[in-house]
This record gives structure tokens, C-alpha cells and sequence, in this order.
């Protein structure tokens, strides 16, 4: 009794031992289970399937090779959200990037009517939904495809501006192709024009960001010429010239120069090359022509389209002109039709021929005088002259006339149109010839007149034009040049100057006038590369004045932008008390010191820098005190 008594306990006991035991092994791995598999999940869902969970108890043990201390870093930040940190065991490496280039981030956008792509590979940081939604904005209704991929890598220097830059190009460029790389973004784009081609390259140069190159190729598509015409003169002193001209190939023009200079037209041919040509045979069909008046020893041909007007000067021998005419209709290629005429000796004139003037002024004053057919032609003139040059410039001097020419109001309204196309003017119509004359500031006024008078008046229509070509009214060649921009800011600042409150980068309300003056000048300048420094006097401490100078250098560029200057070519240098124009000692020398000077830059200089003063440089600005100090002794 005594041992069964002694036994019993000691069994009970080791029994619940045992069974405490596999109890707590099995709570231990049912936890350690729970705990890798919830971690384990957790690093799948961020994306950070290579790393290795194992189970130590309640330690949780992380392995793997992480691409850099930053993913490393966050895998341990990922387990640490589904068990306690401190259980979290890191026995993670990191790969060795040393040895590896960053990847070549690109960014193909390309632009038409059914939509806007974008292919490449940018940084992970980059906001991809913010570059869509901009695009979205500057071109509602066109859908936005997101094709780009990421990487994890820093994003390069100059990336971010040049991206910017691009997507901004892109509203104003429907069919495009853009690409973009750090520093540099390349455009391939369409334009509806020469002109719109020309305002397109000017904008997009104007506008490129300071240390980003651009690579710029805008296509615009031969325009449709109709009618394909030319006109050429040959008076009977040997003075040739071209009133109308057109030309569908470089060869074409080639040929028509050729055959223009061997009959005595001096300079430079200038016909565009277009679309619309009525046969491969237009060159040769023209240089015909031009040979047939050079053979008559003066006249005029026109070629519109497939029909050729030869016209002879007065006084033609007969049997020279029927021999060189009837050359030239057999020698014509097929298609073309010609049409000859030798004018008749003049009649004695009538006691009075009517006549129809209408002149321009310099000034923009517009005076119609002469004959007109009725009050209601009267009124026609009066309210097609004012939809062309306004009412208030306009004065009629016209008289009510029956019996004028068939034609007459016709040709009126065709003269009124004609005088719209100069800067100033005239235009003469008589029964027998109108005669255009006057300056303007389009080099192909002449071309264009003439053609609109053979569409309104028709193939055999007799008109002169004598229009002269000034540079000063072109609106593109007027530009003024860089060293004239700079020019007309000094004889702004000659006389007034841009100053700022005492001790401050404040700009005095005073001089708000000037920045406005110089803005206005700016505008008008394109793809200028401009260097805006700022100077004090000698007072204060030297650092102190440099800095003042710069923020004011700074002051006064944020005005200009602020005023619509395109500024990203422009840079605010501070030089202190450096470079005095006048003697410190003095109040007056003081003044004169603290000053804002406006120059260009010289490209080719900076081009020379070499990599150590770059690097040089950009360690100075990294190390200079802080910019918010002033030194209130300048003033």
C-alpha cells in the first residue's frame, strides 16, 4: 500500500509534464507558423518576394540579398508591421552596386489625332499620374497611354527639367514625337506652315530650360499653289523681273533661274515650291516662255496653270512676232494652250478717261477717289474698305459716273484688296490697266498680288505692280538683334535706374516703371542668352555685399518673369562691391555703384569651361552662408 501510494503522485505528475511539454511545442510552432506566414505575405504584397522567412520560435528570421540598403531597410519595416520589431531578425546582405551603371532612362511621347503614348523607362519616383494628367489638360478629349516602366534608381541631373519641358512643348504640338533624356530633349514635329514653323521654333527655343540641349526638326508641308503661276516682265529698256512665280522642285527652280538670267533678270530667283503643278512639264514649259520674250526684246508672259498669255510690247515688228509665237506653240509641251497677243498702236485718247484711286498712308489713313457705278457700287466700296482698314481711317472722294467699262465695280473691289496687301500705297484703275505701287514688309507681296489679280480679273487682265520690299515692316526680319536688345535696355537704365529699398532685394515702387520698360523690350527679343548682375557700394562687409548683390540680381529677374519675359535663359549673378563705376568716398559715387547691369552672355566662353572649375564652382555655391542675411549698411 505504502509504494502504490508513493507511485500514483509521482506518475500523475510526470504525466502532466509531458503533457505540458508537447502542449507548449505545439503552441510554439503554431505561432511560429502564424508569425512567418503573415510576414512572408506581407513582403509578397510590397513586392518584395526575394526575401527568405524562417521561424526560430517566436524570432522571426529574415535572409536574402537586397538590391540596396533602402529595400533592405523597408523589408525590415514590413515585417516589423506584423509582429513585434524586436523580434525581427535581419540577416539580410546587400548587393554590391558598385560595379553597375544606372540604367538609361528615356521617354518616347508621341502625339497625333487619335491620342497621346508614352514608352520609356524613368526613375520610381517620377509621379506618372501627374505627367498623364497634364497631358490630359493640354489636349482635352485625347486619350493618354501609359506605357513606362520603372527602376530604382536616384533620377539623373537635369531629367526632371527636361521632362517638363517636353510635356509643356507637347500642347502646342499635335502631331509629334518627342524624345527625352537627361539634359536633352529631341522634337520631330509638324507644322501647318512656314510661318507657324518658323513662330514653333521660336517659341520652343525661347522657352528651353537653362543646361538642356535641344535637338529640333519641324517639317511643314509644301503649300498647295493655286493657280501654279508665273509672270514674268521684260521691258523695253532690258529690265526684267518676275511679278508672279511658282515652282514644284529645286530643279524646277534650277531651270526657271536659268532661263530667266539669260534673258536679262538679275538676282536671285525666289519662287516657292509648292504642290499643285499642272504637268511634269511646268520648268520646261516656263523656260519656253521666258526664251519667246527675250526673242521679242521685251513683253510679258503669263502661265496659269495649263494656259500661256504672251503678251508683246507696242510696236513689235508683226513678222517677228508671228515667227517667235508660233516657235513657241510647237514647241510647247502637250497640255499647255497658248494665247498671243500684239497690242495695236494706242487710239488718241478721249477727252476724259475714268478713273479710280485708292491710296494708303504711312500713317494708316485710306482715301477712295474716282468713279464708281452707282450708289449702291458707292456704298459696296465704302463698306468693303472699312472690313479691310476700319472706318475711322477711311475717306470717300468718290463720284457717281454712268456709262464706265463692263467690269468697272469688279475691278474696284479687286483694287481695294490689293492696296489691303501693302504697308502703303496705291492703287490706279483705268479702263485699260491697273497699277499697283507701294512699300510692304512681305518679300513675296508682289507674287501674291499679282496672283490675286489674274483670279479676279482673269487671265488677260492688264495690271503693273510695282511693290517694294523694306526690311523694317517685315515683322520677322525687324526683330532686333541681341546687341540691339541690349542697346535699348542701356538707354533705358541711362536715365532711370532699378532700385531697391534700403538694405533689402526689395524692388522701390518707383522703379516698377523701369522693369515694365525693359520687360516690354525683352518680349520683343527671341533666344537671348542674357546675364543680369547685380553690384553694390563699398560699405559693409564683402560677403555681405555679394550676397545683397545677388539677391538683387535675383529680385530683379523673378520681376521679369513675372512679367511674361521668357527667362530660362537667363542668369542673376551677384559681384558685390566688385567692378565701381564711380569713387566710393563719395555719396554720389555710392549711388552710381549700386547698380543692376543687363549683358549677354558669351556662349562660347562658358563653353570652354573645363570639368574642375564646374566642379569648382558648384562646391562654392554648396558651401556659401546662408542667402537670408543683408547687410543693412548698403544702401
Amino acid at each position: 500500500m505504502r509504494l502504490s501510494s508513493v507511485l500514483l503522485p509521482v506518475a500523475v505528475f510526470g504525466l502532466a509534464a509531458v503533457l505540458s511539454l508537447v502542449g507548449a511545442r505545439a503552441a510554439v510552432r503554431v505561432v511560429e507558423e502564424t508569425s512567418v506566414d503573415a510576414v512572408q505575405a506581407a513582403l509578397v504584397d510590397e513586392g518584395q518576394a526575394w526575401v527568405s522567412v524562417l521561424g526560430d520560435g517566436l524570432q522571426i528570421i529574415l535572409e536574402g540579398e537586397a538590391p540596396s540598403e533602402a529595400v533592405r531597410f523597408r523589408s525590415m519595416t514590413i515585417a516589423g508591421t506584423q509582429v513585434d520589431a524586436s523580434r525581427v531578425i535581419d540577416n539580410m546582405s546587400v548587393a554590391d552596386n558598385s560595379g553597375i551603371a544606372p540604367p538609361d532612362f528615356a521617354i518616347e511621347i508621341l502625339r497625333n489625332d487619335s491620342g497621346i503614348s508614352l514608352i520609356g523607362l524613368v526613375p520610381a519616383n517620377t509621379d506618372r499620374a501627374a505627367i498623364v494628367e497634364r497631358l490630359q489638360d493640354g489636349a482635352p478629349g485625347l486619350p493618354v497611354t501609359d506605357l513606362l516602366e520603372t527602376a530604382e534608381h536616384p533620377t539623373p541631373e537635369n531629367w526632371t527639367s527636361a521632362l517638363d519641358y517636353a510635356v509643356e512643348a507637347l500642347d502646342s504640338l499635335p502631331r509629334s514625337q518627342i524624345s527625352v533624356s537627361p539634359g536633352l530633349v529631341e522634337i520631330m514635329a509638324m507644322a501647318e506652315s512656314s510661318e507657324a514653323k518658323w513662330r514653333l521654333e521660336t517659341d520652343l527655343t525661347r522657352q528651353r530650360p537653362e543646361g538642356m540641349r535641344l535637338a529640333l526638326d519641324v517639317i511643314a508641308p509644301r503649300p498647295v499653289i493655286t493657280p501654279f503661276i508665273v509672270r514674268f516682265l521684260l521691258d523695253a529698256d532690258g529690265r526684267a523681273r518676275f511679278e508672279a512665280c511658282s515652282a514644284d522642285s529645286e530643279d524646277a527652280l534650277a531651270e526657271i533661274a536659268t532661263a530667266a538670267t539669260a534673258a536679262g533678270f538679275e538676282g536671285k530667283v525666289n519662287c516657292p515650291i509648292g504642290l499643285g503643278v499642272p504637268s511634269g512639264t511646268w520648268a520646261e514649259a516656263v523656260a519656253m516662255s521666258i526664251g519667246a520674250v527675250a526673242d521679242l526684246g521685251g513683253g510679258r508672259v503669263t502661265l496659269s496653270d495649263a494656259d500661256v498669255t504672251l503678251v508683246a510690247l507696242e510696236g513689235t515688228d508683226p513678222a517677228l512676232f508671228e515667227q517667235v509665237a508660233g516657235e513657241l506653240e510647237n514647241a510647247l509641251p502637250d497640255l499647255f494652250a497658248l494665247e498671243a497677243v500684239l497690242p495695236e498702236p494706242p487710239e488718241a485718247a478721249e477727252a476724259e478717261v475714268p478713273e479710280f484711286t485708292a491710296t494708303l498712308s504711312p500713317e494708316g489713313q485710306v482715301q477712295l477717289r474716282g468713279r464708281v457705278a452707282d450708289d449702291l457700287m458707292n456704298a459696296t466700296a465704302r463698306n468693303y474698305a472699312a472690313a479691310r482698314f476700319g472706318d475711322a481711317d477711311l475717306t470717300m472722294g468718290t463720284r457717281v459716273t454712268e456709262g464706265l467699262p463692263s467690269g468697272w465695280s469688279m475691278r474696284m473691289l479687286a483694287a481695294i484688296e490689293a492696296l489691303s496687301r501693302l504697308s502703303s500705297g496705291s492703287v490706279v484703275l483705268t479702263p485699260d490697266l491697273m497699277t499697283v505701287r507701294g512699300v510692304t514688309g512681305n518679300q513675296r507681296a508682289t507674287a501674291d498680288i499679282s496672283q490675286l489679280l489674274l483670279d479676279k480679273l482673269g487671265q488677260g487682265a492688264e495690271f503693273r505692280v510695282n511693290v517694294t520690299y523694306e526690311e523694317s515692316l517685315d515683322p520677322i526680319a525687324a526683330l532686333p538683334t541681341a546687341e540691339e536688345c541690349i542697346q535699348q535696355i542701356m538707354v533705358v537704365t541711362e536715365s532711370r535706374k532699378i532700385t531697391f529699398d534700403p538694405g533689402s532685394a526689395d524692388i522701390a515702387g518707383g522703379a516698377q516703371a523701369v522693369v515694365d520698360d525693359i520687360a516690354e523690350i525683352l518680349r520683343r527679343c527671341a533666344d537671348l542668352r542674357v546675364e543680369i548682375a547685380g553690384y553694390t557700394d563699398s560699405q559693409g562687409r564683402e560677403e555681405m555685399n555679394e550676397r545683397l548683390s545677388q539677391d538683387r540680381a535675383q529680385a530683379v529677374l523673378t520681376a521679369l518673369s513675372q512679367r511674361r519675359v521668357p527667362v530660362s535663359s537667363f542668369r542673376a549673378v551677384g559681384y558685390g562691391e566688385d567692378d565701381p563705376i564711380a569713387d566710393n568716398a563719395t555719396e554720389d559715387g555710392r549711388e552710381a555703384n549700386r547698380r543692376i547691369e543687363f549683358r549677354l552672355i558669351d556662349t562660347a566662353a562658358e563653353e570652354e569651361a573645363t570639368g574642375l572649375e564646374q566642379i569648382e564652382a558648384e562646391a562654392a555655391a554648396e558651401t556659401a552662408p546662408d542667402a537670408g542675411e543683408v547687410d543693412e549698411a548698403d544702401e
